[in-house]
C-alpha cells in the first residue's frame, strides 16, 4: 500500500521547492541530505510530503519521548489510513543497576513498565515484520538500544490457517512459549482463553481477538472478534500470532545458553580466584547460579537482559539487535532536531559502558553484561540507511555528512519574517528592559527573559514583580509539569514576562511572544553560542512583530554571526513577500487547549495551593514552594490513585502529565514514610 497524505493545505513558500529537491536527493541515491529550515517553517509537513513521495518505510528519530509524540500525532493526522507507530523507552520510571566502588553501594535494578507503550512497541515491530512499505515509526534514542533477534521473531511466530493439521493442545504449548498467558475470565493483551473445542486469542498488540475453533486436529474455522464485547467482525483464512514480547528465544537457543553461560562462569570465578579476589568469585557464583536455577524453571530471571548474547547467538564484543536491524536495506531515516539528536545518540555507549564495567570488575556480573548496551556511534551509522537530517541550526556533522544537498527553508507559510535581532549596551539593560515590557504590555504582547543562572532568573522575576510586572520564572528546578503549567498560563493570560535560563526546548510553541531579552549574551558558553542564541530567538519568531535585544559589553563571535545570519534571513523572507504580494498574518498555537490530564486546581482529597493567584502579586522562590496534603486522609488511596493518573497519562501519550502525577506520587510515599518514622 502506497502512503496516502492527508492534509487541508498545499506547500506554501519554500516547501514546494524543498520537497522537490530532497525527493530528487533521495531518489538519485545520495546517503544525506538537511533540511535547513527555520522555526515556524512547517518541517514536519515538508517531511510528510517527502514521504509521501518516495513510499518507502521510514524511521522518524526524536531526541525526548515528549516531542517524538508530538510527531507522532502529526504524522497520524497525515497518515490516517498507514501504519504510523510509536516506538519509545517502556519504563514510567527506571533506576539502572549499579555500583559505586568508593562507597562500596550496590544499587539494585527497580523499574515500572508501562504496559500500553511496550504494546506500541510491539506494534512497530509487527508492522515491519509483515513487509508492508507504508511504515513511519517515530522513536526516540532508546531505539538503538537491544532488542531480540528479529530471526527469531519469525521462527517464534505462530502461523494459522483454516483447513491446517494441528492439535489443539498443540497450539497452547505454543501460545505459552511465546509468553502468553491461560486465563479464565476476561481477555487482556496477550492472553488466552479455552472453551470446549475454540481457544480465544486476544494479541499482545491489545486491538485483535481470534476465536480458532477445532474439529478434532484441523483448524475449522478462525473469526476475528471485538476484543471487548466479543461480537463476530468478519472471517478469516489464515492468521499469524506474533510473541509477547521482543525477547523471546526458541527453546533450543534457552537450552545453548545455559551451557555458555555455565562455561563463561566457570572461566570468571578461576579468574577472580587466581587474582586472590576470593569475595568477587563468590559472589558471582552465587549470583549466575541463581539466575540460572530461573532461566531453567522459568524461562527467565530478574536481569535477563546482561545475558541477551548468549540468547541471540553473538560472539563477544558483537553489537546487539536493534529496531533498526527490523527495517529494510532502502529505509529512509529523518533524524529531527539532528544538533540535538546526534550527540545524544554519539554519548549513550560511553555512559552505559563505564556503569556496566564496575559491575564485570566486582564481580556482580558476567563479562557478557558489557554486550548487553547501546550501539556505538560507528555501529549507528553503519545501519543508517539515507538520511534526512532536520533543524533550525544543524551542526557541522550533518552539514559534512549532506555535502552539497543542503536544503534552505526559511520561508514560512504565514509570511512572518525572522525577528529583528539588536545589540544593546549591558550598563542600562534593567532600565531598557521595563521600557520594553511597558511597550509589550501596552500591545497585549508577552515577553521572553534570558539569564545565564537560576538565581538570576528568580531575581529578575521577583523585581519585576515588585515593579508591578506579572511576571513568572521557569527552569529545571521545577517540577516538570510545572514548567508545563506556566507555559499554559502564560497562554491563558495570567502574566506577561516569563524569565527563563534554558528556553532551548525545541517545537515550544509560543505565538504570543513578540519579544525575547537575552542578558550576558557576551558570555562565551552552552547557553550562549550560536545555535542556543539562534534557538532562543526562535521564540519570537512565530509573531508578525518579533524582535530580540542581545545585551552585552562586547559583540561576542556568536552574537556577530546569530545577527548576520538573522539579517541574510530576513533580507530573503522580505524579498519573497515583496514579491508575492504576502502580508505576515500571525501564527496560531497547534493546540489551542490545555492538555486535558492538567489539574490545575488540585486533585481531589489533596490540599494543593494554587499556582498561580493574579489577585495577590508574589515570587516564591523554588526552595520556599511546598505543597501540604491532608493526612486525615488515606495516604495509600493517594498513592494509588496518582499512580493510575500517571498510567492514564502515560496511555494517552502525555508524557509530561505522566511525569507530574510520578513525581506527585514520589512526594506522597515520602510524606507517608516520614509519617510513619515520627510515630516510631
Amino acid at each position: 500500500m502506497d502512503f496516502k497524505l492527508v492534509s487541508d493545505y498545499a506547500p506554501m513558500g519554500d516547501q514546494p521547492a524543498a520537497i522537490e529537491r530532497l525527493v530528487a536527493d533521495m531518489r538519485a541515491g545520495i546517503p544525506a541530505a538537511t533540511l535547513h529550515g527555520v522555526t515556524g517553517s512547517g518541517k514536519t509537513f515538508t517531511m510528510a510530503n517527502v514521504i509521501a513521495q518516495l513510499n518507502r518505510p521510514v524511521l522518524v528519530l526524536s531526541h525526548n519521548k515528549t516531542l517524538a509524540a508530538q510527531l507522532y500525532s502529526e504524522f497520524k493526522s497525515f497518515f490516517p489510513e498507514n501504519a504510523v507507530e510509536y516506538f519509545v523507552s517502556y519504563y514510567d520510571y527506571y533506576q539502572p543497576e549499579a555500583y559505586i566502588p568508593s562507597t562500596d553501594t550496590y544499587i539494585e535494578k527497580d523499574l515500572a513498565i508501562n504496559a500500553e507503550i511496550d504494546r506500541m512497541r510491539l506494534s512497530a515491530t509487527y508492522s515491519l515484520l509483515s513487509g508492508r512499505r507504508d511504515v513511519i515509526v517515530v522513536a526516540s534514542v532508546s531505539c538503538i538500544y537491544g532488542i531480540g533477534n528479529p530471526a527469531d521473531f519469525h521462527s517464534t511466530t505462530i502461523q494459522l490457517k483454516v483447513g491446517g493439521v494441528m492439535a489443539m493442545k498443540h497450539l497452547m504449548y505454543r501460545l505459552v512459549e511465546i509468553l502468553y498467558t491461560r486465563v479464565e475470565g476476561d481477555l487482556e493483551p496477550s492472553t488466552f482463553r479455552v472453551k470446549g473445542d475454540t481457544i480465544t486469542v486476544r494479541s499482545s498488540i491489545g486491538n485483535h481477538c481470534y476465536r480458532i475453533t477445532f474439529f478434532d486436529n484441523e483448524i475449522e474455522d478462525i473469526t476475528l472478534i471485538d476484543a471487548n464485547t466479543g461480537q463476530r467482525i468478519d472471517s478469516l483464512e489464515q492468521v499469524n500470532l506474533y510473541p509477547a514480547n521482543l525477547f523471546v528465544p526458541s527453546k533450543a537457543r534457552i537450552e545453548q545458553a545455559v551451557l555458555n553461560i555455565e562455561a563463561d562462569l566457570e572461566k570468571q570465578i578461576d579468574f577472580f580466584e587466581r587474582e586472590g579476589r576470593e569475595v568477587e568469585a563468590k559472589r558471582i557464583e552465587q549470583r549466575v547460579n541463581y539466575d540460572l536455577e530461573m532461566i531453567k524453571e522459568l524461562g527467565y530471571c530478574s536481569g535477563i537482559e546482561n545475558y541477551s548474547r548468549y540468547f541471540d547467538g553473538r560472539s563477544p564484543g558483537m553489537r546487539p539487535f536493534c529496531l533498526l536491524d527490523y527495517f529494510p536495506e532502502d529505509a529512509l531515516f529523518i533524524i529531527d532536531e539532528s544538533h540535538v539528536s546526534v550527540p545524544q545518540v554519539r554519548g549513550m555507549f560511553g555512559g552505559d559502558r563505564s556503569r556496566k564495567e564496575n559491575l564485570v570488575e566486582y564481580g556482580f556480573r558476567l563479562p557478557a553484561a558489557r554486550d548487553n548496551r547501546p550501539l556505538r556511534f560507528e555501529e549507528f551509522e553503519a545501519l543508517q540507511g539515507q538520511t534526512i537530517y532536520v533543524s533550525a541550526t544543524p551542526a557541522s556533522y550533518e552539514l559534512a555528512r549532506s555535502e552539497d544537498s543542503v536544503v534552505e527553508q526559511f520561508i514560512r507559510p504565514t509570511g512572518i519574517i525572522d525577528p529583528a535581532l539588536k545589540v544593546c549596551d549591558s550598563t542600562h539593560q534593567i532600565d531598557r528592559l521595563m521600557e520594553d515590557i511597558e511597550d509589550c504590555v501596552s500591545r497585549g504582547e508577552k515577553m521572553i527573559v534570558t539569564t545565564i543562572s537560576k538565581r538570576m532568573c528568580e531575581e529578575v522575576s521577583a523585581y519585576l514583580e515588585k515593579m508591578g510586572v506579572r511576571s513568572r520564572y521557569i527552569h529545571s528546578d521545577l517540577d516538570t509539569l510545572e514548567r508545563v503549567q506556566i507555559i499554559e498560563d502564560m497562554h491563558a493570560d495570567l502574566f506577561d514576562v516569563l524569565c527563563g535560563v534554558n528556553l532551548l526546548r525545541e517545537g515550544i510553541d509560543l505565538p504570543e511572544v513578540s519579544q525575547v531579552s537575552i542578558f550576558d549574551a557576551d558570555k562565551n558558553g552552552y547557553l550562549r553560542n550560536y545555535t542556543a542564541m539562534t534557538q532562543v530567538a526562535g521564540r519570537a519568531a512565530r509573531h508578525a512583530r518579533g524582535r530580540v535585544v542581545l545585551y552585552g559589553t562586547t559583540c561576542t563571535e556568536a552574537m556577530r554571526r546569530t545577527v548576520e545570519d538573522s539579517n541574510r534571513r530576513r533580507e530573503r523572507q522580505i524579498r519573497y513577500n515583496i514579491e508575492n504580494g504576502i502580508m505576515p498574518r500571525q501564527a496560531k498555537r497547534n493546540s489551542a487547549q490545555p492538555s486535558p490530564l492538567l489539574n490545575i486546581e488540585g486533585d481531589k482529597g489533596v490540599n494543593t495551593n494554587v499556582m498561580y493567584d493574579t489577585a495577590t502579586p508574589s515570587v516564591n522562590m523554588v526552595a520556599d514552594t511546598s505543597v501540604q496534603y491532608d493526612l486525615s486522609t488515606n495516604i495509600d488511596a493517594l498513592i494509588e490513585q496518582a499512580r493510575n493518573d500517571m498510567e492514564r497519562a502515560a496511555k494517552s501519550l502525555d508524557f509530561l502529565a505522566a511525569a507530574r502525577y510520578r513525581d506527585k506520587m514520589y512526594a506522597l510515599q515520602e510524606i507517608k514514610l516520614e509519617h510513619s518514622q515520627n510515630k516510631q
